[in-house]
């Protein structure tokens, strides 16, 4: 008897996974906050914590934290949502970090009538 036939599949690059972009936040040793995206969050914080480049925003404020991640499968959708919390004040990004939506709408209406 013949053993059994074993089936492969080969999918064009990129097809045989499902990649996640990381949009997240870190609270530096200096109480401020960096935000970025990346498809490795947790390599992407030990780079932070390594200082591996000098001209980094968070290497002379080392060690950091990550107090906020939120996946996409969509890097663009990742890169957007960066953009848009880089953009927020810090006020605003906290409230993000708790999670607390009815400050983050109040925020944003006093946000749109300062302009």
């Amino acid at each position: 008897m013949d053993p059994p036939q074993v089936l492969r599949f080969t999918f064009p690059s990129g097809m045989n996974t499902v990649k996640t972009y990381w949009v997240y936040m870190v609270r530096c040793v200096d109480e401020s906050y960096y935000v970025g995206v990346t498809s490795e969050i947790d390599r992407r914080i030990a780079e932070h914590n390594l200082g591996l480049s000098r001209i980094a925003y968070t290497f002379t404020r080392r060690p950091v934290s990550l107090v906020y991640a939120q996946a996409f499968s969509n890097v663009d959708d990742a890169i957007a949502a960066e953009k848009r919390i880089k953009g927020w004040s810090r006020a605003k990004k906290t409230a993000l970090i708790c999670g607390d939506w009815d400050a983050i709408r109040e925020l944003a209406k006093t946000a749109r009538n300062a302009r």
